[in-house]
């Protein structure tokens, strides 16, 4: 059997899929799920967190726990290591996806496709691999609990949100596996259609709004905003730390040459469009939480009559999960990101590709912002997070369908909702462990032993 529980020569009806999948709760029963094992002896997790930030940028390395330490949500972000490491010692039915890997609930939202129809779908991949789809499905069911509770939202509530989410995953994930791989694979979480079949007219503004903001978030608004002329060239404006040119002599030329070798991973028609544009500008960019401390830049291309475009190229390196789910089949991470990418959203970004650059570090390349909007925790309301938490359900049972063996896992998973149940009671137990874990690492700042900044005093 490969790692998607199925011999390499061998296709299997949905009836023999959904047969297996029922076997294999003998030996992982669905109440299982709601277990959190014990970590090993001496045990130490601010040790997992310095690990992961071993060949970051050490001067980013403060801003990126100053970053984690807003909030446990903030913390439960930054620390997928973490998450991966425990979630390591958890059941699992042993049937594999090309999971996301950092699975939370500000890692999905709403992009533009090529053909510039905003879509709902996961959108950040740093950490895809080949791995156990539960393990997604708990951690996106636990950033729900962390979440509710970040906005005051009491234990029943955060419970039954948690809940909602996965009951919403196993129910779609077993109408998923009754399409054909071909009307799978052209299914699209389309925006404009949420907008639409809004439940109530509260709803429906929200989302046609979501829609305007998306709208805007396009190279030609955001350029006049992010840039401006020095000796008749186009600059990057700089905002250090944050934003910031970087100094070294060879920079330029070490991101011309990784460029070159980006270009090669297009495919031939996506190479002549990017052939309209020439480099006009790099700056280093920091990102994220987790990602903080590796290497992302932005950069500026421009046609000789200056409309612009703008790619972010982003480090990427090793699969928190690949200590637990083993090593990518890809020698280039960038690559790993990219294929994961593709196999799993309904479509990707037309610049989607990769490169090594010069000092042997793998990058992933993208457009910055094409439309790209993030659910928003301004105005959380008990009805908003539930029905958030059911499309995050719902793309994540497209994503694991498109890739994995869903007749196989609607299977196991069957049609009560007792893993429903035990994953909300995981949840709920985790977030209980985040809080403990965000606290050590608070208490490591008070005390020197570990240096953070924040950023509202820079």
């Amino acid at each position: 059997m490969n790692k998607f529980n199925q011999p390499k020569d061998t296709l299997l009806s949905r009836a023999a899929s959904i047969a297996i999948g029922k076997g294999l709760r003998k030996a992982h029963p669905l109440e299982s799920h709601g277990i959190i094992k014990p970590r090993p002896k001496g045990f130490n997790s601010n040790t997992v967190l310095e690990k992961s930030n071993e060949d970051r940028l050490a001067e980013l390395i403060p801003i990126r726990y100053g970053r984690m330490l807003v909030s446990p949500f903030t913390f439960l972000r930054g620390s997928a290591a973490l998450m991966a490491d425990d979630l390591s010692r958890t059941p699992n039915s042993g049937i594999y996806v090309e999971a996301c890997g950092d699975c939370h609930l500000l890692n999905f939202g709403a992009f533009a496709t090529p053909e510039r129809k905003l879509v709902f779908d996961i959108n950040d991949f740093d950490e895809t691999l080949p791995a156990p789809w539960e393990w997604d499905v708990k951690r996106l069911a636990t950033s729900f609990v962390v979440a509710a509770r970040d906005k005051g939202l009491d234990n029943k509530l955060a419970q039954e949100v948690a809940k909602l989410c996965v009951q919403s995953y196993r129910e779609n994930l077993r109408m998923f596996s009754k399409m054909s791989p071909l009307n799978l694979w052209y299914e699209q979480l389309d925006l404009a259609k949420f907008a639409k079949n809004a439940p109530d007219k509260k709803a429906k503004l929200y989302r046609e709004e979501l829609i305007k903001r998306a709208e805007s978030r396009v190279a030609e608004y955001l350029f006049p905003k992010i840039t401006t002329e020095v000796d008749g060239r186009k600059r990057l404006i700089d905002e250090p730390p944050l934003i910031f040119h970087q100094d070294r002599s060879n920079f330029e030329a070490h991101a011309m040459q990784a460029l070159k070798v980006y270009r090669e991973s297009l495919p031939d028609d996506r190479k002549c469009l990017l052939d309209h544009y020439h480099l006009e500008d790099l700056v280093v960019k920091v990102v994220g939480i987790g990602s903080v401390g590796t290497r992302c830049f932005v950069a500026l291309f421009m046609t000789p009559d200056g409309h612009p475009l703008l790619l972010q190229a982003k480090e990427a390196r090793a699969s928190v999960l690949e200590p637990y789910a083993g090593k990518s089949q890809y020698i280039n991470h960038g690559q790993r990101v990219v294929v994961g990418q593709r196999l799993t959203q309904s479509s990707s970004d037309i610049f989607l590709g990769w490169a090594r650059g010069p000092e042997g570090r793998d990058f992933y390349v993208r457009q910055l912002r094409d439309m790209k909007v993030s659910f928003s925790f301004d105005e959380v309301t008990p009805l908003r997070l539930k029905r958030y938490a059911q499309y995050c359900g719902l793309a994540l049972a497209r994503s694991h369908a498109k890739s994995g063996d869903a007749a196989m896992i609607s299977g196991y998973l069957g049609k009560s909702d007792v893993f429903d149940e035990a994953v909300s009671r995981f949840a709920m137990e985790y977030a209980k462990q985040n809080k403990k874990d965000y606290e050590k690492l608070l208490d490591a700042v008070r005390k020197g032993v570990i240096k953070a900044i924040d950023e509202s005093s820079l």
